[in-house]
C-alpha cells in the first residue's frame, strides 16, 4: 500500500524533472542574456551620473532630447532591413552574409532620406534651441555609429549566442561610460565638447562590435532576395520610427513648450524610468524569438495576463526602490540629479505602463504583423501627442505634471492593449 502511494509521487517528481530538463537550455540562455542587461544597467547608471553632473541641466535636456530624436531617426537606416537580418539570424543563419550585404547596400541608399528627415526634425523641434552642428553630431553618433552596434547585438541574439551578445552589450555601454567619465575630467563641459566625446565612444563601440563580435560570413549581394523582403522591412522601419516617436515625443514636446531647463529636469526623470526597462527588454527579446517559432505561444489568457502582471510589478518595484533611495539620499546620483530626486517617485506607474506598451508592440513584430504594428504605433503616437500637449499646456507645477503622467501612460496602455490583442486574434503571418 505504501509502495502504491509512492508511485504517483515518483511520477510527479519525474514530470517536474522532465519539465526542468526540457527548459534548462532556455533558463541558461535567459541568464546569459540577463547578465548583459545587468552589466548594461550598471554602466548605464555610471554613464548617466557622469553626464548629468557634467553638463548643466539645460544642456543635459538638449542632449537627451537630441539623442532621443537620433534614436528615432536611426530606424530609417537601411529602410528597416535590420528586421530581415534578425529573422534570418533566427531562422536561416546560413544567409547572414547575404543579408548583411543587403543591409550595407540599403544603408548607403537610405542616407539621403535620413539626412532629409533629420533636417526636418531639427527645423520643427530644435531650431533656436540646439545648434545645428550639435544636433547633427548627435544624430550621426546615434544613427551611423550606435545603430550598427545594435545590429551586431541583434544578430548574435538571433543566433542564440546570448553570452556573446551580453559581453558586447556590457563592453559597448562601458565605452560610453568611459567617454562620459573622460568628459567629466576634461576642461570643457559644453554640449559641443560632449558631442565629440560621444562620437568617439560610439565609434570605438562600432569597431569592437564588427571587429570581434560579428559572425564571419562572406557578404554576397542578391538583390532579388532583398526586394522580396523590402516591403516588410519598410513597414518595420515605419513602425520603429513611430514607436520611438510615441516613446520619446514627450521629451520633444517638453523642450519645445517648456524650454531647455524643464526639458533637463524631465529628461533626468525619464532616464531613470528608462533604466527599469533594460531587464524587461531582455525578456521581450527572448519571448519574440519563441513566438517566431511558435506564434500561438500566448493563446491562453492566463499566460498573457501573467506575463503582463510580471512586467508591471518588476518595473514598478524597480522605480519604487530608486525613489526610496533618492528620498533619503537626494544627492546619491549627484548635485544636478538631486533637483529632480523628489519627483522620481511621483512617476510610480509610468515604468510599468511604458514597458507594457513596448512589450505589446514586440508581440505584433514576432507574429509578422508589421503593417498592423505600424498603424497601431501611429495611433498611439497621435494619442500621446494630444494628451501631453494638454498636460503641458494646462499644468505649470512640475510635481503635478509628473503625477499626471501616470494617467497619460495608463490611457496609452489601455489603447495599446485594445489595439494589440484585437490584432493578435488574426492568424500570424508566415516569416
Amino acid at each position: 500500500m505504501t509502495e502504491a502511494r509512492g508511485i504517483p509521487q515518483r511520477r510527479t517528481f519525474a514530470r517536474i524533472g522532465t519539465f526542468v530538463a526540457e527548459r534548462r537550455g532556455l533558463v541558461r540562455d535567459y541568464f546569459s542574456a540577463i547578465s548583459g542587461a545587468g552589466g548594461r544597467l550598471v554602466f548605464s547608471l555610471a554613464y548617466f551620473i557622469a553626464l548629468a553632473n557634467s553638463l548643466s541641466i539645460s544642456e543635459f535636456g538638449m542632449f537627451a532630447t537630441a539623442s532621443a530624436a537620433g534614436v528615432m531617426l536611426s530606424r530609417i537606416l537601411a529602410f528597416g532591413f535590420i528586421s530581415a537580418l534578425y529573422r534570418t539570424a533566427t531562422i536561416r543563419p546560413n544567409l547572414i552574409g547575404t543579408f548583411t550585404a543587403g543591409f550595407l547596400l540599403l544603408g548607403v541608399v537610405s542616407l539621403p532620406l535620413l539626412a532629409l528627415a533629420s533636417f526636418g526634425v531639427y527645423l520643427i523641434f530644435f531650431a533656436g534651441t540646439v545648434p545645428l552642428s550639435v544636433f547633427s553630431a548627435i544624430v550621426f553618433a546615434e544613427a551611423l555609429l550606435w545603430r550598427p552596434v545594435e545590429v551586431a547585438l541583434i544578430v548574435n541574439n538571433g543566433l542564440g549566442k546570448f553570452g556573446r551578445a551580453a559581453v558586447l552589450a556590457i563592453l559597448a555601454t562601458a565605452l560610453r561610460a568611459v567617454g562620459a567619465v573622460l568628459f567629466m575630467a576634461s576642461a570643457q563641459h559644453s554640449i559641443w565638447a560632449w558631442s565629440w566625446f560621444y562620437i568617439g565612444a560610439n565609434a570605438a563601440s562600432l569597431l569592437l562590435a564588427f571587429g570581434w563580435f560579428y559572425p564571419r560570413q562572406r557578404p554576397r549581394l542578391r538583390t532579388a532576395l532583398y526586394l522580396r523582403r523590402l516591403a516588410d522591412s519598410i513597414y518595420v522601419a515605419g513602425a520603429e520610427v513611430l514607436f520611438y516617436l510615441q516613446s520619446e515625443f514627450d521629451k520633444l514636446l517638453v523642450l519645445a513648450i517648456g524650454g531647455p531647463h524643464l526639458a533637463g529636469i524631465y529628461a533626468i526623470i525619464m532616464r531613470l524610468v528608462d533604466l527599469t526597462a533594460i531587464p524587461i527588454r531582455t525578456f521581450s527579446m527572448m519571448l519574440v524569438q519563441r513566438m517566431m517559432r511558435a506564434p500561438d505561444l500566448l493563446s491562453r489568457l492566463a499566460v498573457k495576463s501573467g506575463i503582463e502582471g510580471g512586467v508591471f510589478v518588476v518595473s514598478t518595484l524597480a522605480l519604487l526602490a530608486l525613489g526610496i533611495v533618492l528620498h533619503f539620499f537626494p544627492n546619491a546620483l549627484g548635485r544636478n540629479v538631486s533637483e529632480a530626486a523628489p519627483l522620481v517617485a511621483l512617476a510610480i506607474c509610468v515604468p510599468g505602463l511604458r514597458n507594457l506598451v513596448e512589450y505589446q508592440a514586440e508581440l505584433l513584430f514576432a507574429r509578422g504583423q508589421t503593417a498592423v504594428r505600424a498603424l497601431n504605433l501611429g495611433l498611439l503616437a497621435a494619442l500621446k501627442a494630444l494628451l501631453l500637449t494638454y498636460v503641458l499646456a494646462t499644468i505649470a507645477d512640475m510635481s503635478k505634471l509628473v503625477l499626471s503622467l501616470n494617467i497619460v501612460f495608463l490611457m496609452l496602455y489601455l489603447a495599446s492593449m485594445l489595439l494589440t490583442y484585437s490584432a493578435l486574434r488574426r492568424p500570424a503571418k508566415a516569416i
